[in-house]
């Protein structure tokens, strides 16, 4: 029996709504040709999916998928425009949350542009790990070709990397779970 995702929002849908995640991980990708995708980022509980949308999009300029069981309010998007035109608090917020989005979606750009195979893959290993201390499966909720898509590389060299790590005694593989063991290494 295999795993199976709720998809929360579809790349170049239109959107009416912002999501807020109550709980649940949320797994976030552009989709390329081909059946290609690129993982952007994990989304936790407390964060919005969609808030470029509010501004600027009437579509998403992504896809999301639940990792785990998932709560959301569905947010209209002219009711963040509102509460933002009323509560400068609350819309210096979002917009600290919408910087530091975009933030990392340039460092990724840059880690991807970069840095050869090997060190996209640390990357996005060290990445993942430091969501481990909230979420200790996390690893277990990715499949090899969800990591593969995080470091922009294939399943197949994202398995001969994990396994050259592992013979470097840099990390330890047990069935889905990735345990770092040298962080400087990496």
């Amino acid at each position: 029996m295999g795993v199976f995702y709720h998809n929360l929002t579809k790349q170049g849908t239109f959107t009416a709504y912002v999501l807020f995640v109550v709980s649940g991980l949320v797994k976030q990708y552009i989709e390329g040709e081909q059946n290609k995708s690129f993982n952007l980022r994990i989304i936790k509980p407390g964060e919005f999916i969609g808030l470029s949308s509010v501004f600027s999009n009437q579509t998403f300029n992504y896809s999301s998928v639940a990792l785990t069981d998932c709560q959301a309010y569905l947010i209209e998007k002219n009711t963040i425009k509102e509460i933002m035109t009323q509560n400068g608090g609350f819309g210096l917020s979002i917009i600290k949350r919408y910087c530091e989005q975009n933030t990392n979606l340039f460092e990724s750009l840059g880690t991807v542009l970069y840095k050869q195979m090997n060190g996209r893959m640390a990357e996005t290993l060290l990445y993942l790990n430091g969501l481990k201390t909230e979420f200790p499966d996390i690893f277990q909720l990715l499949s090899r070709k969800d990591i593969a898509n995080f470091a922009g590389v294939s399943t197949e060299s994202a398995v001969k990397l994990l396994k050259s790590f592992e013979k470097e005694k840099w990390i330890v593989l047990t069935e889905k779970d990735i345990q770092i063991v040298e962080t400087v290494a990496l």
